[in-house]
């Protein structure tokens, strides 16, 4: 009967940590249309492909060696992957049914490589427009299999930062990346822009700032609704356990948190995009929603509902005011990725000590750490790939539209011949 139990438990975990990997790889559709929708029509199809792309060598630079480097062991090499040894685990109350989440090994490579996948769509909203789309698939490989890993095998992964000190021992949580995903994929991105350069006539000589309107926003609402509903799998899974009654209310209580973070990060959002600007700024709620999710995904396990709403209202007004001061400084950024990710990642990181044991100086050296690391590590391959092929595409492709130069196929064709 024991037994019977324990594979009971067994099963239901692995179940409910597939699903919601399986909701966090439709983050990857949501990413696809918010970009899609946040451009100009002319580079729909090469953004679309891009996405498509990286979720692809994501998968593949994790399978061949990210997923070591973060955890010290390659599950496809070990062979604890198949059902026979996971039913050994599921069979021995030794293997953690004493409390501890017990799932099958491939689940769990499942649910961290969609999250690898997640970071390195940051990057593609914010370099959007003016790179070249294989320098762009080539910084993807190094970041999925090498940069992202190294970094969280200091902080999931539990292991000392280059055998000097150990986040975890100073007071450093992530509960579900703020910082490990979301800022380190904020960080890659903000390296490339910075070598990329600005799209040509975003800013003028005299500096002010030309807005260039994305083409659909129809399907960029439909991008921030599908990320939304995928971070309940972001979130919610990495409670990595459901099958006993105290985890599955700290699950509900996840979903319930993360929830009231989007709604509060959309409404602060809109609200000061109101007085700033005198109108409903439709960009800047759907940013600020996104901001409210990025904000609570380091800690959504302890606050209560009114505080995760407070949280994610904090991260919505930050969100706004980050991507009219990244404007000033002249970076880039058609889609609000870095302010959304990056800036929001940090807030989220040094809310997590006001609602539970994690300290300050952790959560400082945590973020430090990753954002040096990513930042540093992007820069130079960024560097390497434009001396030897070149980042940004010739202007008159940029100002054609990178879809026919890159792809040879227009998203509206249609559109563009009845004009």
């Amino acid at each position: 009967m024991e037994n019977q139990i324990y594979e009971l438990q067994f099963a239901l975990d692995t179940f409910y940590f597939l699903i919601c990997g399986a909701l966090v790889m439709w983050m990857a559709a949501g990413f696809s249309m918010l970009e899609a929708g946040l451009v100009r029509a002319k580079n729909t199809t090469e953004i679309l492909t891009k996405n498509v792309a990286l979720y692809a060598i994501a998968c593949t630079m994790y399978l061949i060696c990210g997923y070591a480097i973060m955890y010290d062991g390659a599950w496809f090499l070990s062979g604890i992957g198949d059902y026979d040894q996971a039913a050994m685990l599921a069979d021995s109350a030794e293997a953690g049914f004493d409390g501890d989440s017990v799932y099958a090994p491939a689940s769990d490579f499942f649910f961290q490589v969609v999250f690898v996948a997640t970071a390195m769509s940051i990057v593609s909203g914010a370099v959007a427009e003016r790179m070249k789309l294989w320098a762009f698939l080539a910084f993807t490989v190094v970041m999925t299999g090498f940069i992202y890993p190294m970094q969280g095998s200091w902080t999931w992964g539990e292991v000392p930062v280059f055998g000097m000190y150990d986040l975890g021992e100073i007071g450093f949580s992530d509960f579900a990346g703020s910082g490990i995903v979301h800022m380190a994929g904020a960080a890659a991105a903000l390296a490339g822009v910075l070598l990329l350069g600005a799209r040509k006539g975003k800013y003028g000589p005299n500096g002010q700032t030309n807005a260039i309107p994305g083409a659909n926003l129809p399907l960029a609402t439909l991008g921030t609704f599908i990320l939304w509903m995928g971070w309940f799998g972001f979130n919610g899974g990495s409670v990595l356990k459901m099958s006993d009654g105290m985890n599955a209310n700290d699950v509900a209580m996840v979903f319930l948190n993360t929830n009231a973070a989007a709604a509060g990060g959309g409404i602060a959002a809109l609200i000061l995009a109101r007085l700033l600007f005198g109108k409903a700024d439709l960009t800047m709620l759907l940013n600020g929603a996104l901001a409210g999710l990025v904000t609570i995904t380091a800690g959504p396990d302890t606050p209560t509902a009114l505080q995760a709403l407070i949280f994610g209202g904090l991260g919505g007004l930050l969100v706004v005011v980050s991507i009219l001061a990244l404007d000033k400084i002249k970076i880039d950024d058609p889609v609000g990725a870095i302010s959304v990710h990056g800036t929001c990642g940090i807030l989220g990181l040094m809310l997590v000590p006001l609602t539970s044991d994690a300290t300050f100086l952790g959560q400082l050296a945590g973020m430090v750490t990753i954002f040096v690391w990513v930042f540093g590590a992007s820069l130079i391959v960024w560097s390497i790939i434009k001396a030897v092929i070149g980042i940004r595409v010739p202007e008159e492709d940029e100002y054609a539209g990178m879809d026919l130069s890159d792809c040879g196929m227009e998203a509206y064709p249609e559109f563009v011949k009845g004009n």
